[in-house]
């Protein structure tokens, strides 16, 4: 089989916006197949390209790499052929146990590399104008225009300061994005959510007016706020564009799994507060209760659930 280009491959997705992990062995134990510095690219369907051991430890990598991806977190994966085998200890990292392996244990770095979230911007103002000079260096990449922006979009900024508001915001979140903002007082803001046609918790996901409250008072300031925000929405609460759908999984409790593969039919499930069906995603709000997963519309729903139960 043909050595995998890693580094040629890893540049074509990045330029292509694909998410992926770069796998890398760090250390393995006679007779493992492989060799320290022998590296795959894990896709977000699981495919793997390049070599990180056989099949048995191939399974352990790609489901560790699509957590990876889901957590947008680091992780150094520890396969161990058997419980007790030795091994120089690794703090932080992440320990499988692998019978199937042929022995020798591995350690393997897991990266993920994902894309810079989109931030669709509708509107022209000086905002408009301070957020797409601000935004890049912090690792957004803005787009303008109408509601075609929306698609793909982690977040939509809509600072038109008036025209046709509620049409865009309605389009975002038919689209499943999970940060809509709206520069406006609160006042407008109020009115412009009560002309949307949605539930309550899909207008949770709109926030006016968008940005924290640092005083801001000026374009420039405003825009620092609103970026703020998002990077905090990203760092810290794991907002991420839309998940494409997921193939249907038939084996209860699979479909956390399944949801992060690509090109697939949608995995549903009833929000058992407010009746809604709901999509799951690795974003999906769930609690996990005496073992078995419930899905939820939004975190309000999930937390009254959480205080009732």
């Amino acid at each position: 089989m043909a050595a995998v280009d890693l580094s040629g491959r890893g540049r074509e997705l990045i330029a292509g916006r694909v998410p992926f992990v770069e796998a890398t062995v760090v250390r393995a134990q006679v007779p493992a197949s492989v060799r320290p510095g022998d590296g795959a690219i894990v896709l977000q369907d699981g495919s793997i390209e390049g070599f990180v051991g056989g099949q048995c430890a191939q399974g352990s990598v790609r489901e560790a790499a699509l957590r990876a991806i889901r957590d947008r977190r680091s992780v150094l994966l520890r396969v161990l052929p058997g419980e007790g085998e030795p091994f120089p200890k690794a703090p932080g990292a992440h320990v499988v146990v692998n019978p199937c392996l042929s022995g020798g244990a591995l350690e393997i770095f897991l990266q993920p590399r994902l894309p810079d979230p989109v931030v669709g911007v509708v509107g022209d103002s000086p905002i408009v104008s301070a957020l797409r000079e601000m935004a890049p260096p912090l690792g957004f990449v803005v787009e303008s225009g109408g509601t075609e922006v929306v698609a793909g979009a982690t977040a939509v900024i809509v600072a038109s300061h008036g025209g046709d508001e509620a049409s865009v915001i309605q389009a975002a979140l038919d689209a499943g994005v999970g940060f809509v903002g709206l520069v406006a007082s609160r006042k407008r803001g109020a009115a412009v959510l009560d002309s949307l046609e949605s539930s309550h918790c899909r207008r949770g996901r709109v926030h006016t007016p968008v940005g924290l409250d640092i005083g801001a008072s000026t374009p420039a300031e405003i825009a620092l706020s609103i970026l703020a925000q998002l990077v905090r929405e990203v760092r810290v609460n794991g907002l991420s564009a839309p998940e494409a759908p997921a193939r249907a999984k038939t084996e209860e409790g699979a479909a956390e799994e399944g949801a992060a593969e690509e090109g697939a039919a949608p995995v549903t499930a009833v929000d058992p507060v407010c009746g809604m069906t709901v999509t799951v995603s690795p974003t999906t709000p769930h609690l996990e209760i005496d073992g078995d997963h419930v899905w939820f519309c939004c975190p309000g729903c999930r937390d009254r659930h959480a205080t009732e139960a």
